[in-house]
């Protein structure tokens, strides 16, 4: 029993880290803005993510093998993750990574939440229903939509919408690639797949060109976004998921806004606005109202 705790104790930690290192990833992605265009981004990501997952799958000795009929789901997957990672880069361009950063992640379980309705054709429970309307607030109070002088389109606001839309049809394939080899084996594919999605839109002259870059900052920030926050902490991510069960560790992701908006404060001197803050709460507490579940009595678990 004492071992069974140290080890949830260092998952816990672990996770914690994991966490933070991905809200860090906004600010370090806003720093690379500065340097390469969208897919220049992605093909650099990428590129770094593959080598280091390789290294890493061939030292845990990961099976790369994913079964015929999971092939169609890495291609679907891997195209979203491109268009994704386009989104992406563009709304931090022209937007906030700090308030991105909210706005995608307290966005992504409502928007995944609200598909999955329409697809099963099921209406929603009680605290599921509460959740959805806590959850279309969040987004308003994120979005300030009572400001007339501000856009939807401003400050990046409707990529870091199509980001959240994006990643969240994704997550439905790739929940389903999952059954068809290991997670992580997946996953090496689906970047495969986006790196392969944007290469035929690179700017290679720009490549050339960041090969002499002398700027720390770049390859700091590019090795930081794609070694660290990509592959290590969704390594600790996926393999925490194995031990504490999936809903133990997608609770966590609920720091990732905060992480976000703390180190674009640190690092960028980026302002914590308190229609943020207050967004950002209700949006983790609309997850937490779908997520919730009735108890149910003693007598039906026994039997």
């Amino acid at each position: 029993m004492h071992r069974k705790h140290l080890s949830e104790k260092y998952l816990t930690v672990g996770m914690v880290i994991s966490m933070f290192l991905w809200g860090l990833s906004w600010p370090a992605g806003k720093m690379l803005t500065r340097y390469c265009s969208a897919a220049n981004f992605t093909v650099y990501r990428y590129t770094v993510v593959v080598f280091v997952l390789l290294l890493l799958l061939s030292l845990m000795r990961v099976s790369l093998r994913i079964k015929k009929k999971g092939i169609p789901l890495i291609i679907v997957s891997g195209v979203l993750l491109a268009c994704y990672s386009y989104v992406f880069f563009k709304g931090l361009k022209n937007g906030s990574p700090g308030a991105g950063g909210v706005l995608v992640t307290t966005m992504n379980p409502l928007i995944a939440y609200a598909i999955n309705i329409v697809l099963k054709k099921k209406l929603p429970s009680g605290n599921e229903a509460l959740g959805l309307i806590m959850g279309i607030i969040a987004g308003c109070v994120l979005l300030r939509i009572w400001d007339t002088s501000l856009s939807l389109f401003d400050g990046g606001n409707l990529y870091f919408l199509l980001a959240a839309f994006t990643w969240s049809v994704m997550s439905k394939f790739t929940a389903q690639g999952a059954k068809h080899g290991a997670s992580m084996g997946f996953s090496l594919w689906q970047y495969l797949v986006t790196f392969l999605c944007v290469l035929p839109f690179t700017n290679f002259t720009e490549m050339g060109a960041a090969i002499h870059i002398s700027d720390s900052l770049f390859w700091l920030n590019l090795f930081f976004s794609s070694a660290i926050a990509t592959s290590i902490a969704t390594t600790i991510y996926f393999y925490t998921t194995t031990q504490l069960g999936a809903e133990r560790a997608s609770s966590f992701i609920f720091l990732v806004p905060f992480a976000a908006a703390l180190s674009s404060w640190l690092f960028l001197g980026e302002k914590i606005m308190i229609h943020t803050a207050i967004g950002g709460l209700l949006g983790i507490a609309a997850v937490y109202m779908i997520n919730k579940k009735k108890k149910q009595p003693a007598i039906q678990e026994i039997q």
